[in-house]
């Protein structure tokens, strides 16, 4: 009889350390369960953004890859390999340089005075001036009009008889310019429409930036004496130099991608004065039909537009105040 109720006391031991055992494994493995179940909801979230990227990103960069070591027809047709060819005509020829020169002087026509033009009216409209939400609306208003858009109305402006711009000039005696025709004048009027588009989303971004500035450090430079210039520079443009570092990296990859308003206005003439990078590459590809050399082209600007921003990250962040 003893013998049996040790024998019982022992089994019931025994499953109980097993129960133990197994309730001492339950919550790794209920951890386990939830981070899969998490990864896995995650995966699905992102699913759809991937998915997008690999068709309109990850796909057309290796096709252009491809198509830029092989020559093609002249229906587009891949005819064969030719390796590194169409990068050595690229750089041979007279084009490529010519477009990367235009290209740059319409980066140093346009960028530095978007936020130039930006950061001020972002500093006037910062103030609690009553009416003051009239200017912010008006100098925000370009962002709300397409590309297309504001070349057909800069068209009709820059119109050599009809334009109201040489109607002005006119009217103070002045002789009227040939804004789109003249090749000294057709780059700098292609900029003109360009800074007046930009400044409406960088306004936007500077605006918020420096109403993110606490009110507590103007009221202390206000009490120290510091005049509304002297507070601009020392404290004004320090703070709101992140904001302006993403804004002058966005500009210049905005400038490098210029196409709209310069198909529309002036297609690459007169005598390629605005014959910019992503022009050449789009008469290449889709107008000759020479998807290898556009192809070779496009990689070549997105290694300057690379090289260019990795520049700006390098010096240009160093000037920038994180808070």
């Amino acid at each position: 009889m003893e013998n049996m109720d040790k024998t019982a006391s022992v089994s019931l031991d025994k499953k109980r350390k097993a129960a133990g055992a197994s309730v001492s494994g339950d919550p790794s493995r209920a951890a386990n369960l939830g981070r899969f179940r998490e990864a896995a909801l995650a995966a699905l979230f992102i699913a759809p953004a991937l998915l997008l990227f690999g068709i309109f990103l990850f796909y057309p960069l290796i096709q252009s890859v491809y198509l830029s070591l092989h020559s093609t027809n002249p229906r587009g047709q891949v005819a064969n390999f030719v390796g590194l060819t169409n990068f050595r005509n690229l750089f041979a020829s007279s084009g490529f340089p010519n477009s990367l020169v235009v290209t740059l002087k319409f980066i140093l026509f346009t960028v530095p005075a978007s936020l130039a033009l930006a950061l001020a009216f972002a500093a006037v409209c910062r103030s609690k001036i009553r009416g003051m939400r009239i200017f912010r609306f008006v100098f925000a208003l370009p962002i709300a009009v397409s590309v297309s858009t504001g070349s057909i109305m800069w068209m009709v402006l820059f119109h050599p008889t009809l334009g109201s711009l040489n109607y002005f000039l006119g009217k103070m005696g002045l002789a009227p310019v040939q804004w789109l025709t003249d090749p000294n004048m057709a780059l700098l009027s292609i900029s003109l429409m360009t800074v007046w588009m930009n400044v409406g989303f960088l306004f936007i971004l500077l605006l918020g930036g420096m109403q993110g500035i606490p009110e507590e450090i103007y009221e202390s430079a206000r009490i120290d004496g510091s005049g509304p210039m002297r507070t601009f520079w020392t404290l004004t443009l320090p703070l709101v130099s992140p904001t302006l570092f993403f804004a002058s990296v966005t500009s210049v990859i905005g400038a490098f991608q210029a196409f709209g308003q310069i198909n529309i206005l002036t297609k690459g003439g007169p005598v390629n004065s605005t014959d910019v990078l992503v022009f050449s590459l789009y008469e290449d590809a889709f107008v000759n039909f020479r998807f290898g050399v556009g192809s070779a082209q496009a990689l070549v600007l997105f290694a300057i537009v690379l090289l260019i921003t990795v520049i700006q990250f390098v010096f240009a962040e160093r000037k920038v105040h994180y808070q």
